[in-house]
């Protein structure tokens, strides 16, 4: 179970010149030059908090450069030596180095157990505080600390929220092709604090996250009978929602995750089916008439994206929440699947298929504006962070077989030039990304 924060805002008293315009980086899509930002060593009260700092300081640098939109300026050009978290920035001696913002961070004990670590950012240029904010926790809680920072300076230059303190669940493949064991293991989105969550004993498939609780949906094949499970992260508490012969994908919340999306055969036909997770009755929203799979809600719940082959091959489609107004979204070369809508409502993200190749894309709600962000021999399941702003997916590369080729888990962002590998013990596929923890 994560452990809570206790995160506080203060203001500084210092005097500070009248505001410039604001320091922010445009992420809307374009490509630009990282934002350099200078991140002088913490001050500590005392030297038992010194390495603890330094952790602490080192896992924010990882997570914000890993985003691609900030570059950290080589400490051995720093000028200023902080000595207290009260001790005013000498703005000159940053500009000098063409620091555009500098984060200033004190550590301290907070009991025998605890910690309290307080963080301050500035805009250089315009000689100002941008933020406070202190944080206080046990110390075996210190990487938390770390992508709270880390979220506290991406939010506040960038406007948008962050998604470094969340986590991801993903199907972790070991064994020989012929005798493959997939269980499913949860990890920090930066690969770290990894533990397994199921034994695997039997197979399991496409684990989901709720969209505003730590809870997932997967589906299990205990023998020859997929099953539905939904497993409370923190609690451990894990409840059977029933039997679907013919389940190929697991469900998806709903936006409030009172419902849930499922799509399986019946009578040779695939459908799209929602389950009331109160009642735990199911109504079928789609026709006998296609496949339809893979459906994905809108933010809002009006709306599901799904796949089809209705109109003679897979293509994806979007219709209301009750089935009515299905219209073709998808008309480009090649085959569409596994829509997933963006947690901002902005973009649904797709696996593409063309010309020997897969890919992860975007387009716009309405089908318009395509982009493709990832190519390869295998791209596939694409996921949102909770900011919308990042993608996960797993990728094989060709080997000399297939078979034996790694699978691996990848991010992207949105202009498509930072993917970056996860590190994970086993291959992994199948990603899922949590919502900002609690």
């Amino acid at each position: 179970m994560k452990q809570r924060l206790l995160i506080m805002f203060f203001a500084l008293v210092f005097c500070i010149r009248p505001v410039q315009a604001e320091l922010r980086i445009d992420i809307s899509g374009a490509v630009s030059d990282p934002l350099p930002l200078a991140f002088p060593e913490m001050t500590a009260v005392s030297p038992a908090m010194e390495d603890v700092g330094e952790d602490i300081r080192e896992v924010v640098i990882a997570d914000l450069e890993r985003s691609g939109l900030f570059r950290i300026i080589n400490e051995n050009s720093y000028i200023q030596e902080f000595k207290s978290i009260n001790e005013a920035p000498s703005f000159n001696d940053w500009k000098a180095i063409n620091a555009h913002a500098l984060i200033q961070t004190a550590i301290s004990e907070n009991g025998p157990t605890g910690l309290k670590v307080e963080m301050r950012l500035w805009d250089v240029f315009a000689e100002n505080q941008m933020k406070g904010q202190s944080f206080t926790t046990t110390r075996d809680n210190w990487r938390r600390i770390a992508h709270v920072i880390a979220d506290a300076v991406y939010e506040r230059l960038t406007g948008e929220k962050g998604y470094f303190d969340t986590r991801i669940v993903y199907v972790s493949e070991s064994g020989p092709a012929t005798r493959r064991i997939k269980r499913l293991a949860i990890m920090d989105q930066d690969g770290e604090n990894h533990k397994f969550l199921t034994s695997g004993s039997s197979m399991v498939l496409t684990p989901r996250f709720s969209p505003n609780m730590q809870k997932i949906t997967y589906l299990s094949y205990s023998g020859t009978i997929p099953k539905v499970y939904i497993l409370d992260i923190e609690t451990g508490r894990q409840t059977l929602v029933g039997n679907f012969p013919g389940m190929t994908f697991a469900p998806v919340f709903s936006p409030d995750s009172s419902k849930l999306l499922l799509s399986y055969a019946s009578d040779g036909k695939t459908n799209i089916y929602e389950m009331d997770l109160k009642t735990y009755k199911v109504k079928r929203i789609t026709s006998p008439t296609s496949i339809d799979t893979s459906p994905s809600y809108s933010p809002d719940g009006k709306q599901i994206v799904f796949n089809s082959d209705r109109g003679g091959n897979q293509q994806l489609y979007v219709m209301n929440a009750d089935g009515s107004d299905i219209h073709r979204i998808s008309f480009g070369s090649g085959r569409y699947a596994t829509p997933v809508w963006s947690p901002r409502g902005d973009y649904i993200a797709f696996t593409k298929m063309a010309n020997g190749q897969f890919y992860i894309g975007v387009m716009y709600p309405d089908g318009t504006g395509e982009r493709l962000l990832a190519s390869g021999y295998l791209v596939e399941a694409p996921v949102w962070a909770p900011n919308g702003r990042v993608l996960m997916y797993f990728r094989q590369d060709k080997g000399t077989s297939r078979r034996n080729a790694p699978v691996k888990l990848y991010t992207i962002d949105l202009t498509g030039y930072n993917e970056r590998m996860v590190v994970t013990p086993a291959d992994a596929s199948d990603p899922a990304w949590s919502p900002l923890l609690p």
